[in-house]
């Protein structure tokens, strides 16, 4: 049987990863030294886009980066896994956008972004098609989310992240919300207000499926050896939207996205570590 080649397109942020490995993550007003810097590409859309296309979909990522070297950087890995960014475009009045990242021998990790370009995508700029299923986060201007969602056509999948104030649309209109568990609190019962499936992820205990406040199913996330949890939730999200297009039975998508979210933790960097569609079905035969 020929397996569906899921077509996304991708409708959010671009940076360059400044991340710190170290010991332990700093409290408040502390400085802690002895890090290791390496620098990455990431952005939660990036990031989306990237670990859809290694999970076999066809990918369009409609972004903006600044007009300077650190773009070039940022988009290195998209190219190479084949996302089409014909609508990626160049900002000559803002920088590429950058996250300050810190983690953890566990990790766990802190992160301070500053969003450049991605700020400067107002809605008037976004005049591409939205072809296929739409995923979109938070890291850009919340209209702009909003004009992309309205102009979705297919299957419409938004990443509530960072957490904050959204137009009605979101709820109204998105067939799936995904947030983790600090996020799922922020919005309160909202959520389960909304029209489509809401996915809550808990890390390393997994997911849940509601509609409606109830709940349809849950999955374990395989256990692994975490190094670098930064980009798992992106691998999640961009997981769940394949097996979605693919149409996967609601809880075998689920254990899809746990098991790629899961494979992400263990390597470092956001990018380089979103894992490809047979290590993730490997990990699946194996967790079984």
């Amino acid at each position: 049987m020929t397996r569906i080649i899921p077509r996304v397109t991708v409708v959010g942020s671009v940076n360059l990863d400044f991340v710190a490995t170290g010991a332990r993550l700093p409290s408040p007003g502390e400085t802690v030294t002895g890090a290791v810097l390496a620098r990455y590409p990431g952005g939660k859309g990036a990031n989306q886009a990237l670990a859809a296309a290694r999970l076999g979909a066809a990918v369009t990522l409609i972004a903006r980066v600044g007009n300077d070297v650190m773009a070039g950087e940022a988009l290195t890995l998209l190219a190479g896994a084949g996302v089409n960014l014909q609508h990626c475009e160049s900002d000559a009045d803002h920088p590429t956008g950058v996250a300050l990242i810190a983690v953890n021998a566990d990790g766990e990790n802190q992160i301070v972004v500053t969003p450049g370009a991605n700020a400067a995508f107002t809605p008037d700029r976004l005049r591409d098609p939205v072809e296929g299923a739409l995923v979109c986060q938070l890291e850009l201007p919340v209209e702009t989310v909003a004009r992309a969602i309205a102009m979705a056509k297919g299957l419409v999948v938004v990443n509530l992240a960072p957490a904050m104030a959204v137009p009605d649309i979101v709820f109204s209109r998105a067939d799936l919300i995904i947030v983790n568990q600090t996020e799922a609190a922020w919005y309160g019962e909202r959520l389960h207000d909304a029209a489509g499936l809401v996915a809550i992820t808990y890390g390393a205990k997994g997911a849940k499926l509601f509609r409606g406040g109830q709940m349809l199913c849950e999955a374990a996330a395989p256990l692994v050896q975490a190094m670098d949890t930064t980009g798992a939730g992106d691998c999640f999200v961009a997981a769940l939207t394949v097996a979605l297009v693919e149409r996967m039975m609601l809880h075998d998508a689920l254990r899809f996205a746990c098991a790629a979210g899961a494979l992400a933790a263990t390597k470092a960097g956001a990018q380089p570590s979103l894992p490809s569609r047979a290590e993730v079905d490997a990990l699946l035969i194996q967790s079984n």
